[in-house]
């Protein structure tokens, strides 16, 4: 609570040049990630150190290409390395040692307990960002060290994203920044959505959903399918509203980070659900691997390969599972009949300007919905057997059983739909707290209470602070 208030005083107050600014970003960053663990800091160090040589040495080895390529690749092995040892090393070690039992092979290679470093998915792929796009000459490399740094860890979106590349916040990092009391006070409306999201529905659907999972033999399927539909509110409102209080926080600083979710749940087909849903994430898998494998300029046929291929990496970079890489695999199927098909790509905001959407787009919707419904509950399984399980009693007659249904279900429905209402009025919008042009929230008293109100029901509707789901990632 104390955090931010003395940052940002700081910040603005006493730290004016703007190198002693973004030191002191990088000095509260650092204390931000390291009150989790400060061991982990020197990871962050050796990712941002190596990015930013990797970057000098291909400005300095201009003109000899394959002395570029070897700087660039070398930065890429070592910071993939040290997330695959982190994350991946016991998954890859079970999965060798599966693939010698079934050969036949008495092979038994050791795992190790290996502790997971808060946000390392989301600071790698940020650092790789860098080195990539400076090899590819879409930006200049720079000479300043400490507004690298910064850029690497800046702790608004340091551990769960969004994932900014370097084009979009380095520059920012570089520019001197004055205050702006309107950007300021849109980034604290947008921390409070943010918060409620997390506190009220996420944390209260997690409630819910812990409880189902952890009682799955008992559970009708009426049960579980409220208990999927309030996972795929909770994942939502979880990340999404982390999202939303990392970039408000930002605009606190003078910085503007990536829109990472644009009303996902509105999605007329699958396609308009990954443009919208983790947007930093997917640009950044469109950028680094849809392209270079050659995207969808080599036909249908290596179009539909490049896509599986992103989908189940994707998958992968979400947890050292076979649920992930499944469940990015099961996306890639829906994906496929839109490429085979040629299916319109949709651009615009569903039903725009207009209140209500047509019959087609509402049933689109529904049907979208309910699909990445289904493959969120083979991402909240804890391995595919239990997956198989929920499924069968999913789809057994106690689906039209009412045995079971609790009233803190009936109240997590109804915020749920109270939240999609909001979001249905607000879609175009960058969040539902941007609320000018309103006649009934002219004045800035009538702002001021629903201000209050929100922060009100935050207070007395939140329960026990659930962990965020993207932490692990």
């Amino acid at each position: 609570m104390i955090f931010l208030p003395v940052v940002f005083l700081l910040y603005w107050f006493v730290f004016r040049p703007l190198r002693w600014q973004n030191l002191l970003i990088l000095v509260a960053s650092y204390v931000f990630y390291g009150w989790w663990d400060w061991r982990f800091l020197v990871l962050i160090v050796i990712t941002s150190l190596s990015s930013f040589s990797s970057g000098l040495l291909i400005r300095h080895w201009e003109g000899r290409r394959s002395l570029q390529r070897a700087v660039s690749a070398a930065n890429i092995v070592l910071n993939l390395g040290i997330l695959a040892v982190f994350k991946y090393f016991n998954f890859f070690v079970d999965g060798l040692n599966d693939l010698c039992s079934l050969l036949g092979l008495s092979v038994d290679w050791p795992t190790m307990h290996i502790i997971l470093p808060v946000g390392i998915s989301f600071y790698t792929f940020q650092a790789l960002s860098y080195s990539i796009d400076v090899y590819a000459r879409r930006i200049e490399p720079t000479r300043d060290i400490i507004a690298f740094f910064s850029y690497i860890s800046f702790f608004p979106q340091l551990v769960a994203g969004p994932i900014e590349r370097a084009t979009n916040l380095l520059p920012q990092m570089q520019r001197e920044r004055t205050f702006d009391y309107a950007l300021a006070v849109d980034g604290m409306r947008q921390m409070l959505w943010g918060f409620f999201k997390k506190l009220i529905i996420a944390d209260g659907c997690a409630e819910v959903v812990n409880g189902v999972w952890d009682n799955l033999g008992t559970s009708t399927g009426l049960v579980l399918f409220i208990a999927s539909l309030l996972f795929t509110f909770q994942i939502y409102t979880d990340f999404s509203g982390y999202s939303d209080i990392a970039i408000g926080c930002a605009k606190l600083f003078g910085f503007r980070l990536t829109t990472n979710f644009k009303v996902p749940y509105f999605s007329r087909n699958v396609r308009e659900f990954w443009r919208r849903w983790h947007i930093t994430l997917n640009e950044w898998f469109t950028q680094y691997v849809y392209f270079p494998l050659g995207g969808s300029r080599r036909g249908r046929a290596r179009t539909i390969i490049n896509t599986v291929i992103v989908f189940a990496l994707s998958g992968l970079w979400h947890g050292a599972d076979w649920t992930f890489v499944m469940w990015g695999l099961y996306l890639a199927l829906l994906f496929i009949p839109l490429i085979v098909f040629n299916t319109r790509r949709y651009k615009d905001t569903v039903a725009h300007g207009r209140l209500l959407p047509s019959g087609r787009e509402f049933l689109s919707m529904l049907v979208t919905f309910l699909l990445i419904n289904f493959g969120w509950v083979l991402f909240r399984a804890p391995d595919f057997q239990t997956f198989c399980a929920f499924v069968s009693r999913l789809f057994s007659p106690s689906l039209f059983s009412p045995s079971g249904l609790t009233m803190r279900m009936a109240t997590m429905l109804l915020w749920c739909g109270g939240l999609l209402l909001v979001e249905w009025m607000q879609r175009e919008r960058q969040h539902v707290l941007q609320i000018d042009g309103y006649r009934v929230f002219a004045t800035q008293a009538a702002r001021y209470i629903l201000y209050a109100l929100l922060a009100c029901l935050i207070f007395y509707f939140a329960g026990q602070v659930q962990t965020f789901i993207y932490f692990q990632f």
